[in-house]
């Protein structure tokens, strides 16, 4: 067994994992991260940027969101259901993060909101400008994995401070004392050893278990792969959720950043994004459940087709809208998918339906189409012949969508494309305090322990909070610096 020996260990590489190790080695701390893959950055390297209060990229831009305003309408959003502190220091932690992060040489291309709700929405779903979109070093413009460059500059700064990694050398047992204090941890390296580390605290990051189907199904019912299609981070498998618990660690109810996306979507984005539109969007039994100019609230969607039948939704488009978009573009434009969406449709669709891609289907009549995914064919027909008639009176009776996206499905051929329940990943499980402080079911700190990010992540009640956009990767942010910097003070209070 190797034995070693530092003031601070971090129990993850990814981006809470980064933010705790950095905190902690500024602060005075010597830091040991362990880090089960290869590389530093885990799912923080397929975002784009977090969420932040009174930054300076927000000053310079003149947008005026305080952190004290984030707060309210955070806790408004969950009706108090989540701790007000902690999410009152996570916001108010995060203005001088953005900044933290520009020193060490991150670039923001910009500040925005998910979308910009209709005026009759605003009330409840308009977005905040809070996302600091990381600017990737190439220059190019940002989409999906955009943070990397962030992650690459926390990475850096860590080594620089003298932040020692072991990497392929995942966490497995947290250490305790006859006092009952985590004083150390056991790891496991690439060549099979057993590492133990002596130290005075552990900060867990390891990133809920999104990989792990078997828990996934265990703690919130879904069947990964049949009606939930989320993202799966390699590694990802509840190690820092089952190290905490096994030493005493509180509960929490588990959730996951709901949303909608399709299998395997990363290889298929040209044609989710094609459908991430206000066309007509239908449940199998061939009915509309929402007001389609509302899809790009990925949140409510997810949530809608988690109460369908068989937890699947379909949308429809006919040849004379995707004509119209190839000219003109798309009705709502997404921060996320490629902006030359309807110019590389054609390709990718060819290609998936001849690789016989399961969730997409092409056919000359409605009739066909239904059969072809499996909507019912009468509901179907019924629920256009509706739909079509109120297209032609300008204004639908059912869900009062916008007039301007009332267009009618008529000429074939006709595309559909199954949507199915997605998450980013899963969030919570592990009870903290707003130090970031792992607690007992009865709310006793355990000293020396703290966890942080999405295991953590307690904070958005039963919805993610998509009119804050950001959040999630703001608060694996913020609770890694708090936590680093309250680990570190602990060296000072003997």
């Amino acid at each position: 067994m190797k034995e070693l020996e530092t003031d601070v260990v971090v129990v993850a590489a990814g981006l809470s994992g980064l933010a705790a190790s950095v905190a902690a080695a500024e602060s005075g701390a010597r830091v040991i991260t362990l880090e089960k893959s290869s590389n530093t950055g885990g799912a923080a390297n397929m975002g784009m940027g977090p969420a932040a209060a009174g930054s300076p990229v927000q000053k310079a831009s003149m947008i005026e969101v305080t952190p004290g305003e984030l707060f309210r309408r955070h806790m408004f959003y969950t009706h108090y259901q989540v701790d007000a502190r902690l999410v009152r220091d996570y916001y108010f932690k995060s203005g001088d993060t953005i900044a933290w992060l520009q020193d060490m040489g991150v670039e923001f291309n910009s500040v925005r909101p998910a979308f910009r709700a209709r005026e009759r929405t605003r009330a409840y779903a308009d977005g905040e400008y809070t996302w600091h979109v990381v600017q990737p070093e190439d220059g190019s413009e940002p989409g999906p994995r955009a943070a990397t460059t962030m992650t690459k500059r926390l990475t850096e700064r860590a080594l620089d401070l003298g932040v020692e990694f072991l990497f392929e050398t995942p966490g497995k047992e947290l250490i305790v004392s006859d006092e009952g204090a985590v004083v150390g941890v056991k790891a496991v390296d690439k060549d099979g050893e057993e590492v133990s580390i002596s130290c005075s605290s552990v900060i867990v990051a390891t990133g809920g278990f999104g990989a792990n189907a078997k828990m996934i199904k265990e703690q919130m019912g879904f069947d990964w792969g049949e009606n939930l299609f989320s993202f799966a981070i390699p590694g990802m498998d509840g190690d820092g959720f089952n190290m905490c618990h096994a030493v005493g660690g509180g509960h929490t109810p588990v959730s996951m950043e709901i949303m909608y996306q399709l299998p395997d979507n990363m290889n298929h984005f040209y044609v989710e994004g094609a459908f991430r539109q206000p066309t007509f969007w239908c449940n199998r039994l061939g009915e509309r459940f929402m007001p389609e100019d509302e899809i790009f609230n990925t949140t409510f969607v997810g949530n809608a087709i988690n109460h369908l039948p068989g937890k699947v939704a379909f949308a429809i488009f006919d040849s004379k809208m995707l004509k119209r978009w190839k000219k003109y573009g798309p009705d709502i434009v997404s921060h996320v998918h490629p902006h030359d969406l309807y110019e590389g449709f054609d390709e990718q669709w060819e290609r998936d339906l001849a690789e016989g891609y399961e969730p997409i289907a092409q056919a000359d009549t409605l009739e066909e189409l239904a059969e072809k995914i499996g909507i019912d064919v009468d509901g179907l027909l019924a629920s256009v012949e509706e739909y079509n008639q109120m297209c032609a009176e300008g204004f639908d009776s059912l869900f009062e969508k916008e007039r301007e996206f009332m267009q009618p499905l008529e000429n074939g051929p006709f595309y559909v494309c199954k949507q199915y329940i997605g998450a980013y990943g899963t969030l919570g499980g592990v009870l903290v305090n707003h130090n970031l402080e792992v607690m007992t079911d009865e709310y006793k700190v355990i000293p020396g322990l703290y966890c942080v990010g999405t295991d953590a992540c307690t904070i958005y009640g039963d919805s993610y909070n998509y009119c804050i956009p950001g959040n999630t990767m703001g608060f694996c942010l913020n609770s890694g610096r708090i936590a680093g910097e309250n680990a570190a003070a602990r060296l000072f209070e003997y």
